[in-house]
């Protein structure tokens, strides 16, 4: 890929396009796959709305990797990355609405940046481990904290609190990896209705996005299109005193240097 690819997934005049962001507006079409080979074509088209980046074809997420929020919630620091799993369908747009499940009355808001594998990685070697990554976004693992720690049964079913529709915002883009060669000297922040909830660095991460990959492709293969939600800093509403969820109304924004903003209201469930 070339410098400055800001890659797109949109509707353009009811079709489902990619492309690369000249501005707000228009984009470059691009032809083929991802992942398998493709041109940026000279048609220019216009965006009427983004769409999540990318499809994943899996939402692999890392829990406890920042080390302040940790702290925070009082937990022990994992031994060896803490991975959970979020549905298909928690998938979502820039600019669409968080909604509040009927069920939850504790959803709070993960500030998160995300990692776009671009080829197959299996047993990668950590200095080998940013070559298979197609690009960088933003992400929001949205966790309805209730369910995630009292109403699983046992305790402690990550997945079941932040799987529900709507949970997992993607976007507004992808800057291709050559853009940010260290991942893990990015300032992120989120905001909560203009205010700063979470100001942080990728810096602050437990386990680097290299030792993520290596980690997780010691166990499974990482398939092209596969994503990694690395983990919050601290900051978070179930961290505060007292804690702060989210309400109708809302409006919530992840912020990451070089990448992008990626904002969505928040509605209660009708």
């Amino acid at each position: 890929m070339t410098r400055d690819m800001k890659v797109a997934r949109f509707i353009s005049q009811n079709r489902i396009l990619t492309g690369v962001l000249d501005d707000s507006h228009h984009a470059r079409r691009i032809e083929g796959d991802l992942f398998n080979g493709y041109v940026v074509t000279d048609e220019r088209v216009p965006v009427d709305r983004l769409l999540a980046p990318i499809v994943p074809t899996d939402i692999l997420c890392i829990g406890l990797n920042y080390r302040r929020h940790a702290e925070e919630t009082g937990s022990v620091v994992p031994p060896t990355p803490l991975l959970f799993i979020k549905s298909s369908n928690t998938l979502h747009h820039p600019g669409e609405p968080i909604v509040l499940p009927k069920n939850s009355s504790m959803v709070d808001y993960e500030a998160e940046l995300c990692v776009v594998i671009g080829k197959a990685a299996r047993h990668v070697k950590e200095s080998e481990a940013l070559n298979y990554v197609l690009g960088y976004t933003c992400a929001n693992d949205v966790s309805a904290r209730d369910w995630q720690r009292d109403k699983s049964l046992g305790g402690g079913q990550f997945a079941r609190g932040k799987s529900f529709d709507t949970f997992c915002p993607l976007g507004p883009y992808i800057i291709t990896a050559d853009e940010i060669p260290d991942p893990n000297s990015l300032r992120i922040r989120c905001e909560l209705n203009g205010k700063t909830v979470q100001d942080s660095t990728t810096a602050d991460m437990i386990y680097s996005v290299s030792t993520l990959i290596a980690s997780l492709s010691s166990t499974m293969t990482l398939r092209p299109g596969a994503v990694i939600l690395t983990g919050t800093p601290e900051g978070v509403g179930m961290g505060r005193t007292p804690p702060l969820w989210l309400s109708d109304g809302d409006r919530v924004v992840v912020e990451i240097e070089k990448i992008g903003r990626l904002e969505n209201p928040v509605i209660a469930e009708k």
